[in-house]
């Protein structure tokens, strides 16, 4: 029997067939690798390497709309992790012509208003029932059970730079990863950065993990500009301060952009890489 418990910040390994299928932020920004094994369906289109928007699951002759946030990708090294608008997932993903499998999978299980727990069964059933073939138009993919169920997605499309509130991880210590700044005991916000590009004023502005923010920005062939930043003065804990100083220094330089779907990553003159995700 398929069930779901609804609890808070709990994370379990199921059996495929048992799984609840959620979301996991996770849309890399790495470019996928055209010549890897098993990345393309029967029709020789992309599968992996493609950040894809759940569009409906169909249990049954029951057809569940899915939320806008709900989305999946499948990597080149064989992890897939999606969003059902509500809760995480990551799975192992194993690509053979025109069939996938999904498997070994970990989810979260929250509570969520506009998330239809329907929907979210009738995904997790779907995808993690057995083997699914693929039909694929290079915009558009379908995934279809033994059993006929199916799960419709479409390409998720590329954010705009400009105008996107972009969610930015700060840059680490030296050798160290970017990552997001925290929450406070309260579980508020502390410290959340993000940046806005405004195209006809060719400027930046937003938060840093603890000062406002903005500066001039001329983006000109996959490279942006920016100039001396210009900042608030307040005083935050030292953590914070600390990942402030690492982010202010992408600003007077120029970095160079790229956006994966709803990932921009930035990367200094010296290499450090700033990775900012699209917030809906």
């Amino acid at each position: 029997m398929y069930r779901q418990k609804r609890q808070r910040s709990k994370t379990l390994t199921v059996a495929a067939v048992a799984a609840l299928v959620p979301l996991a932020a996770a849309c890399g920004s790495e470019k996928a690798n055209d010549s890897g094994g098993g990345s393309v369906g029967a029709d020789g289109q992309r599968i992996t390497g493609v950040q894809w928007s759940i569009d409906s699951v169909t249990v049954d002759g029951t057809t569940h709309r899915a939320p806008d946030a709900a989305r999946v990708r499948i990597d080149d090294a064989g992890e897939a992790a999606g969003s059902t608008g509500c809760n995480s997932f990551s799975a192992r993903a194993d690509v053979d012509g025109e069939r996938v499998r999904l498997s070994d999978a970990m989810f979260t299980e929250k509570a969520c208003d506009k998330t239809p727990v329907d929907f979210e069964k009738s995904l997790g059933r779907t995808l993690t029932t057995g083997s699914l073939t693929t039909e694929n138009d290079g915009d558009r993919l379908t995934l279809t059970t033994d059993a006929g169920d199916t799960v419709r997605l479409s390409k998720a499309q590329d954010a705009s730079l400009y105008g996107t509130k972009w969610a930015v991880d700060v840059p680490g210590p030296e050798g160290q990863e970017s990552h997001p700044v925290g929450k406070d005991e309260k579980g508020g916000e502390k410290g959340g950065a993000h940046l806005t590009f405004d195209r006809d004023a060719k400027t930046v502005s937003g938060r840093l993990p603890c000062n406002r923010v903005n500066a001039s920005a001329t983006v000109s062939d996959g490279s942006i500009t920016l100039g001396a930043p210009s900042t608030t003065r307040m005083m935050c804990e030292g953590s914070l301060m600390d990942a402030e100083k690492r982010l202010l220094g992408l600003f007077d330089g120029k970095v160079d952009y790229r956006i994966d779907q709803g990932t921009l990553t930035l990367t200094s003159e010296d290499g450090t890489t700033v990775r900012a995700v699209a917030e809906k």
